[in-house]
């Protein structure tokens, strides 16, 4: 009772709004109104194995397999389309560049209740957030991908957050770089940290996290980097928070 006084005091003196529309939020709402939170456009990809970000991501990593080892079939789910023209784009934009932690891990919650709730992803047992550049990283303080990992991990049971990749270099922001030249600049610009391999090899299923799927550039990149080390037997998958799809 005394809490629900503080909040309604706070909301009075700083007011939350809706990181979607703006709006004030009512007292029961956290970080999106009710009406933005139901026409979130949840793209149920966790239902299929088969899927848009599904069948992009298995395109731009077929080119990694090693010594001609079949890949196995690589499932991939987001939260919510991505729109330029949509608010719902300011979920991943305020959680990385307003540092508004909170909501993130919100929003990373709604998508672990959703893979838990997938066959797809069930086997999941470690999950391994896309890395900063430490530079980067001590600028703001905080890796996005890793506070959605962190979201994650509760509701997928036998999996806990893993910080097993390193950035070999600093790489350009992908979002100022056109289609063609994401996967150049991130071409080997990850690798396994030595003290994380023993790990990773009694693992049976990774998901690579991120907080935006465009072309995959990043995640493919990432995922080369495990391939190195790690057979074609551990399936690889990856989650994020949106996905930009090419028909919206």
């Amino acid at each position: 009772m005394l809490g629900d006084v503080w909040k309604s005091l706070l909301d009075l003196a700083l007011p939350r709004v809706c990181v979607v529309c703006s709006t004030k939020l009512l007292r029961m709402e956290r970080h999106i109104c009710w009406c933005c939170l139901s026409d979130l456009p949840v793209t149920h990809f966790q239902e299929r194995d088969h899927n848009p970000m599904a069948d992009r991501w298995n395109e731009s990593i077929k080119r990694f397999t090693i010594d001609g080892d079949r890949e196995p079939y690589s499932f991939a789910a987001a939260l919510f389309y991505y729109s330029s023209e949509s608010g719902f784009r300011n979920i991943a934009w305020a959680l990385k560049y307003k540092r508004d932690i909170g909501q993130g891990r919100y929003f990373a919650r709604i998508l672990g209740e959703k893979l838990a709730s997938s066959g797809l992803f069930a086997d999941v047992d470690c999950i391994i957030p896309v890395p900063l550049h430490w530079t980067r990283l001590l600028k703001r303080g905080y890796n996005q991908s890793g506070i959605i990992a962190e979201g994650i991990s509760p509701y997928l049971p036998s999996a806990g957050t893993l910080n097993a990749l390193k950035r070999t270099r600093r790489t350009r922001t992908q979002t100022r770089i056109g289609i063609q030249g994401k996967a150049a600049n991130v071409a080997d610009a990850f690798a396994v940290k030595p003290e994380c391999a023993g790990r990773l090899l009694t693992c049976r299923h990774i998901l690579l996290v991120d907080d935006t799927f465009t072309t995959g550039a990043t995640l493919a990149s990432c995922f080369s980097a495990l391939r190195k080390v790690l057979p074609s037997s551990i399936r690889i998958s990856c989650a994020t928070l949106d996905f930009v799809s090419d028909d919206l």
